[in-house]
């Protein structure tokens, strides 16, 4: 463990990320998780849907047919890499998490928060990491509910990704050799992650935790199969590409201090 984590005001803390799919956690903010559960915080990681409509890179991998059930698993695996205390998946449906059960997600939301009173919560922006439906359906839900929680409210953080990040991780796949040149993130195209997203508030430090965020994303095999450049990249060039997340207070009334704004080395945007 880095030794800059351990005096950090986190101790006995939880922090709340809520997320779409499997697979989110990782990619969105894998290193803050990390570096957040180092620091003695309790994080627990919620999981809108179990990802059954989500690509398989193998079938092999999912021999009864059961995507769902085995994306479960793989986070539950990842969570473990990143130190994350508990994992809580909820049953909406995968694909069409902005329209449906939209009064039982909120609740669901709104009652999680009361029962961990949470020193911060993580989702995603408005865009949704690359205008995804899911991600900003829970983007949504996520606000909605912290938004009813009035004067009693934790801080809300909004994660958004570098633009052109993804690009460089593709072209650092390529020049291996390896990857393979139709190579994409589930077919969304490189340029997309990121692209329109508001400008950070701030951004936080997690070269020293890179390693471990990639090797969390290694373990949704069913979707970070040979084609995807996670696959190639190694460790230094994830400490280069995948060193650097950030994030958005959002704009809301609430109780606690600025949390995440703790950790590290915060250079906020200009």
């Amino acid at each position: 463990m880095p030794e800059a984590s351990a005096a950090l005001p986190f101790a006995g803390r939880t922090v709340l990320g809520i997320f779409a799919h499997p697979d989110d956690e990782s990619l969105a903010c894998g290193g803050t998780l990390a570096r957040l559960a180092d620091a003695g915080a309790h994080v627990v990681v919620v999981c809108a849907s179990h990802g059954e409509a989500g690509s398989i890179s193998d079938p092999a991998l999912v021999p009864d047919g059961d995507l769902g059930r085995v994306r479960v698993r793989e986070l539950r695996d990842a969570a473990a890499v990143l130190g994350v205390a508990e994992v809580i998946v909820l049953d909406h449906p995968d694909g069409d998490l902005r329209w449906e059960h939209v009064p039982e997600l909120h609740a669901e939301i709104v009652a999680l928060i009361e029962r961990y009173r949470p020193a911060a919560v993580i989702t995603f922006a408005e865009d949704g990491l690359y205008w995804h439906l899911d991600h900003i359906g829970v983007h949504e839900r996520t606000y909605t509910a912290v938004l009813s929680l009035g004067a009693a409210a934790p801080p809300l953080y909004y994660v958004t990704m570098q633009p052109g990040v993804m690009r460089e991780v593709v072209e650092a796949a390529h020049a291996k050799g390896g990857a393979p040149p139709d190579s994409s993130f589930w077919g969304i195209a490189p340029d997309a992650f990121g692209d329109g997203a508001n400008p950070p508030t701030f951004v936080i430090d997690v070269r020293d935790w890179a390693a471990r965020k990639l090797a969390a994303l290694r373990c949704h095999r069913t979707q970070m199969g040979p084609n995807n450049p996670m696959a190639w990249i190694d460790e230094d060039e994830a400490r280069r590409w995948l060193g650097v997340e950030q994030f958005q207070r959002a704009p809301i009334d609430a109780t606690g201090d600025a949390v995440l704004e703790h950790l590290g080395e915060i250079t906020h945007a200009d």
